[in-house]
Order: C-alpha cells, then structure tokens, then sequence
C-alpha cells in the first residue's frame, strides 16, 4: 500500500543545472511561482559560492515587478548578480514571497564573498533566450534560466 506524500513542500522544491554551451542553464521547480523563483535564486548562488557558515552580514529586502512571470525570474537573478558586482555581496539565505500586486518581494540574508568558497565562474546576467517560469500540467512550477558567466 502507498503511503501518502507527507513531506514538506520544501522537499517538493529543488534545482540542477544542466549543460549549456559557454554558459550555465538552472532549472528549478516548487509548488508555488515563489517557491521555484526561490530555487532558481538558490541554484545560481550554489553554481558559483559556497557560503558555508558564515554569518549573513545584512538584510536586503525588495520588491520586483515584471509583465511576466518568466521576467520576474530574470529579475531576481539580475539582483542577486547586482549587488554581486556592486556591494560584494552573496545570498546565503533567500525568501520570495506573493505581494498583494502579483510582484514579489525578495529577500536576501547576504554574507561578504570574501567569506564564501569561490567555486566556480562569477554570473555576469541572465539571458532572455529559453527563459520560463510556469506551472507544468501537473501545477507544479517550472523554470528556467540562461546565465552569462
């Protein structure tokens, strides 16, 4: 007899990337737009850093809003590359939630990338070609993302 899914919605989350030429590809997925917006964020903090233990230095809280659901994906990865490059500075943590607008707010628990393990090449900007974020036939979300590394 099977047993019924009890696992948290956490377990029904996750992300992999996936071979692309020069590039890097993240493909995530989540029962919610917010949970697999989350994981894509995830997939290409892990692609690059390793941030370990270290302590998260500040707070960063945002509101994004976009003409699409793909395009907010393509906003939460720009920020996350943006205050890379402008701040140094790399999520440990991330939080994506619903606005009442249908926007997202993002939140960043970010750590120095002094403190991170560099693992692999710095992101340079999500690409607009093959980018989705769905819901799949099932409800499940799906996305994807190209990163220019």
């Amino acid at each position: 007899m099977n047993q019924p899914d009890e696992q948290p919605a956490r377990r029904r989350c996750g992300h992999t990337s996936v071979p692309h030429t020069a590039d890097l590809r993240i493909e995530a997925w989540g029962p919610t737009r917010e949970d697999c917006i989350a994981q894509a964020v995830r997939g290409l903090v892990e692609s690059f850093a390793d941030v370990g233990e270290a302590a998260h230095r500040r707070v960063i809280e945002c509101r994004l809003d976009a003409d699409s659901d793909a395009d907010l994906l393509a906003s939460a990865v720009e920020e996350v590359i943006y205050y890379l490059d402008t701040d140094g500075v790399i999520p440990a943590e991330v939080e994506v939630s619903r606005a009442a607008d249908g926007a997202i707010d993002l939140v960043l628990r970010v750590v120095d990338a002094a403190a991170a393990e560099i693992i692999g090449a710095a992101p340079k900007a999500a690409s607009l070609s093959g980018l989705t974020c769905a819901p799949d036939a099932s409800g499940r979300w799906m996305c994807a993302v190209t990163i220019d590394v």
